[in-house]
C-alpha cells in the first residue's frame, strides 16, 4: 500500500502517529431532583452488600461479572477522606472513576479540597448500553467505555474515557481497531497548529514520545481516519469533554486494555444519555446523563427515554412515568428505581371525602342560621 492509500484509509493523524512511531520503536500489531435530595439518594444506593465488594475486589481494575440476568453490574460505596491533601479528582483516578463522575456523585463535595474525614460516594454501577455486548462500546454521553472481551465472555470491562469537545465531536458510528502503537509521535493537526501560531506559539509539526506527547504511551488506531483510542499526559482531564474527537484515557487503562485488544476489534461509538435495565432482582432502573448538543437533531430526550422503558416493561410493568421525565430533566447519571423490589413503595391513595356528614352539617348550619334571621 502506497503513502497516498495509508493517507485515505487512515487519515493525516493516525498517519503521522504510526510513521514517527515507526522511526523510533516497533510497531505491534496483533490479530484478531433537587442537589441534596439527589446527594442523600445517593448516599442511601452506596450500601452495598459485604459480599457483593469483597468479591468485586478480586476482579482486576474495571473488570466485572456480566450478570446472569439482567442488565446492571457493580455497586455504589463510599469512602472517607484520610488524605487532606488528597483531591476530589485523585480519588476519582484511584477508583476507575471519571471527572463528571465523581462531581455529579458529590454535587457538595470540593473538587480541590474535600477535606479530611469527609465521605465521598464512589458510584461505580452502571447500567450497560443498550447495544450488542460484543467488543468496544462508547457511550459519548456517559463518557465510559466498555469492552466485552471474547475470550473471557463472563466479564465485562469499563473505564471513564474523554471524548471530543463540541466543536470537534467524536463521531457516531461502527468501525474497528486496525494498528496498535506503543510510545507514539503526535503530529498536531493543521487547526491547531494555526490556534497556536495565531497566540505567537507556534506547535511543532510531530511532538516525540515523551511527558510532552498528549497520546501518552499508547495508541489504538481506528478505521474511522485519524480517531484513537490513546492514553494521556493530562490524566486529571479523563471523565470531561476536553478532546479533538479521539477518545482518552487513564494511563494505566490505557496500559492494560492495549496489551489485550486484538486488532480487528469491533468499535461501537453511540450516543445513549438515558439508559434503562433490569437488576438481578426484578427491578427496573434508569438514569440519565447531559446530552450531547451537536447529536440533538430531532431526538426527543423525553418521547426516547418512554420509548425506552416501554419496551423493556413490554406494558406489563405499572411505571411511574413522572419519574422518567424527572430523571430525564435532571441528568445526573443517578439510578432511580421504578418499579420492583427496590422502587420506593407508591403514595396511599387520599381517603375521598364522606360526603353525607359534610351534607347534613351544611344543612344544619343553614337551618340555624335562617332561625336566627328570622
Amino acid at each position: 500500500m502506497n503513502i497516498r492509500q495509508l493517507y485515505n484509509v487512515w487519515g493525516p493523524t493516525s498517519l503521522a502517529v504510526l510513521l514517527a512511531a515507526s522511526l523510533a520503536s516497533p510497531v505491534y500489531a496483533q490479530q484478531s431532583a433537587d442537589t441534596a435530595e439527589g446527594a442523600a439518594i445517593l448516599a442511601e444506593e452506596a450500601l452495598a452488600s459485604a459480599d457483593q465488594l469483597e468479591e468485586q475486589k478480586e476482579l482486576p481494575r474495571g473488570h466485572f461479572r456480566l450478570p446472569e440476568t439482567g442488565d446492571i453490574i457493580g455497586e455504589h460505596y463510599t469512602v472517607v477522606v484520610e488524605d487532606p491533601e488528597e483531591t476530589l479528582i485523585d480519588i476519582a483516578r484511584r477508583h476507575n472513576i471519571g471527572y463528571e463522575e465523581i462531581r455529579m456523585a458529590n454535587p457538595d463535595v470540593s473538587l480541590w479540597v474535600p477535606g479530611e474525614g469527609t465521605e465521598v460516594v464512589i458510584p461505580t454501577r452502571y447500567i450497560l448500553p443498550p447495544a450488542p455486548r460484543e467488543g468496544v462500546v462508547v457511550n459519548l454521553s456517559e463518557l465510559r467505555l466498555y469492552y466485552y472481551p471474547a475470550d473471557n465472555p463472563g466479564i465485562v470491562e469499563t473505564y471513564p474515557v474523554s471524548v471530543g469537545r463540541e466543536e470537534f465531536a467524536t463521531p457516531i458510528g461502527i468501525t474497528r481497531t486496525t494498528v496498535k502503537v506503543k510510545d507514539p509521535a503526535w503530529a498536531p493537526p493543521a487547526s491547531m497548529r494555526r490556534e497556536a501560531a495565531a497566540r505567537g506559539e507556534p506547535a511543532p509539526s510531530i511532538v516525540p514520545a515523551g511527558p510532552d506527547n498528549p497520546l501518552g504511551r499508547h495508541a489504538i488506531l481506528l478505521a474511522m481516519p485519524s480517531y484513537l483510542i490513546h492514553g494521556t499526559n493530562r490524566p486529571e482531564g479523563v471523565g470531561m469533554r476536553v478532546s479533538r474527537g479521539c477518545i482518552r484515557m487513564y494511563p494505566e487503562d490505557i496500559e492494560s486494555l492495549y496489551e489485550r485488544l486484538p486488532s480487528g476489534t469491533q468499535v461501537n461509538l453511540m450516543d445513549a444519555p438515558f439508559k434503562a435495565g433490569w437488576a438481578a432482582d426484578g427491578t427496573l432502573f434508569v438514569q440519565s446523563y447531559p446530552q450531547l448538543e451537536e447529536n440533538v437533531g430531532d431526538f426527543e430526550p423525553l418521547l426516547n427515554a418512554i420509548e425506552r422503558v416501554s419496551k423493556l416493561t413490554e406494558d406489563q410493568a405499572d411505571v411511574d412515568y413522572a419519574q422518567v421525565k424527572l430523571a430525564v430533566e435532571n441528568p445526573n447519571g443517578r439510578f432511580v428505581a421504578l418499579y420492583g423490589p427496590q422502587a420506593p413503595a407508591p403514595a396511599p391513595a387520599e381517603e375521598p371525602v364522606k360526603l353525607d356528614g359534610l351534607l347534613e352539617e351544611i344543612e344544619l348550619t343553614t337551618a340555624d342560621q335562617a332561625e336566627e334571621k328570622a
